[in-house]
């Protein structure tokens, strides 16, 4: 028993020298969070999140969605796509885009909300 104890120890030391992942410390990106958690849209069709125009995620109500991305400018487009839910069909809508200026480490928190002109992104607490 006592030659499998120290293997044991032996093979622990080896595992010691490893690094362990650490959410501290600098990062190379930023967290952007995109949330539908309260019901500021009416409207029970999906929301695309669209990142320098590629639909990125797809956020429901009571949802959010996380993105880590590189640090620097980005456009972001809200726009409502079709479903299975009534009146989630096509149609002409406002095509604008906010740019977010995103710093490395950064955590970014936003609301989808609506007014006259269409989707928009609210800055939000983050709550932790």
């Amino acid at each position: 028993m006592g030659k499998a104890a120290i293997g044991l120890l032996g093979l622990l030391g080896l595992f010691s020298n490893v690094p362990l992942a650490s959410a501290e410390g600098p990062s190379d990106y930023s967290v952007l969070i995109i949330s539908r958690e309260r019901l500021e849209v009416a409207t029970q069709c999906e929301i695309g999140v669209y990142l320098n125009d590629q639909l990125a995620g797809r956020v429901f109500q009571e949802q959010s969605a996380t993105f880590n991305l590189p640090p620097g400018n980005i456009d972001i487009r809200l726009r409502l796509l079709p479903g299975q839910a009534p009146g989630c069909l096509n149609g002409i809508e406002n095509q604008h885009s906010q740019r977010l200026n995103l710093k490395l480490g950064e955590i970014n928190k936003y609301r989808i909300a609506m007014d006259h002109t269409g989707l928009y992104l609210k800055k939000a607490a983050l709550g932790y």
